[in-house]
């Protein structure tokens, strides 16, 4: 009796703000709730980092509950996931992954889709597509005896951003064990080899990630606020830098230049697979 065909592993990781939505997550609707315009906040996030020589992260977290307790603001887990609801992603997202999910299933290519973000995981958990997601990695607040947030749990920030990719090309998912991610693994042995991962992102922030998958052999796409006066020339200097392999409008709709762009990749790993077997069958 032949054997059922294995799946061929692959993961597309996302950042959030500016890639998934316009803007940042805290923009939408906790600043108005405290009061702050985005440019103030942000401002003083910049200078109390500079200040403390802190991470920027951890600043921008702890600014939060300092502002939402001087405004009365409940910052209980679900007043963050109540937050998210008003996030308004970027055209076509929604019914992206299970598009892009069925079209690699019919190639053969199992798809899981990642979130690694600097920004709130309790406000993306109030987005409808947090059930997408195999996994999300992105900064997080503890909670009290109350279920108040009282501190930073975990800070995701640019460079950190890259231990989650090692994570998902390890299968190394526990947070809490720092030894299995830096476990040494053979290239082969590893459940979903970088040349498998996509990494799509939009700013500065995303760099060492682009870099990271592109020399590993993965696909790195920028993406740009569609319609936007200047929004592609920045990310066209990623291109320029030879940090990403193309850019593309953040227009997840079917048929756009990103789903075009993420089939075709899809595409390339089934067929790398299937010349990989032929190899393999040569050799016996």
């Amino acid at each position: 009796m032949p054997m059922a065909k294995k799946h061929i592993e692959m993961a597309i990781a996302y950042d959030f703000d500016g890639t998934l939505a316009d803007g940042n997550m805290q923009e939408h609707q906790f600043l108005p709730d405290i009061g702050m315009k985005p440019a103030a906040f942000w401002a003083e996030v910049k200078r109390l980092t500079k200040e403390h020589q802190a991470d920027e992260v951890l600043v921008y977290m702890n600014l939060m509950l300092r502002k939402a307790a001087a405004a009365n603001v409940p910052v209980r887990r679900d007043d963050f996931k109540a937050r998210g609801k008003a996030i308004q992603l970027f055209e076509g997202v929604e019914d992206w992954f299970d598009r892009i999910t069925g079209y690699g299933k019919a190639q053969g290519v199992r798809v899981e889709h990642y979130l690694v973000s600097s920004g709130n995981a309790e406000i993306f958990a109030g987005t409808p597509i947090v059930s997408k997601f195999a996994q999300v990695y992105a900064s997080k607040f503890m909670f009290d005896q109350n279920g108040v947030a009282a501190w930073p749990a975990l800070a995701v920030n640019y460079t950190t951003k890259t231990q989650y990719l090692f994570r998902i090309n390890k299968g190394a998912f526990d947070l809490s064990d720092n030894s299995k991610v830096n476990q040494f693994v053979e290239k082969r042995d590893r459940p979903v080899p970088f040349e498998n991962i996509v990494f799509i992102g939009d700013g500065s922030t995303d760099i060492p990630c682009f870099r990271l998958v592109k020399e590993q052999g993965g696909l790195s796409v920028a993406v740009f606020k569609p319609h936007t006066k200047g929004a592609r020339g920045k990310a066209d200097s990623y291109i320029k830098d030879d940090r990403v392999h193309c850019v593309a409008p953040a227009i997840y709709t079917d048929g756009s230049e990103l789903d075009r762009i993420i089939k075709a990749n899809i595409a390339a790993v089934a067929a790398r697979s299937a010349l990989s077997g032929l190899f393999s069958e040569g050799t016996q």
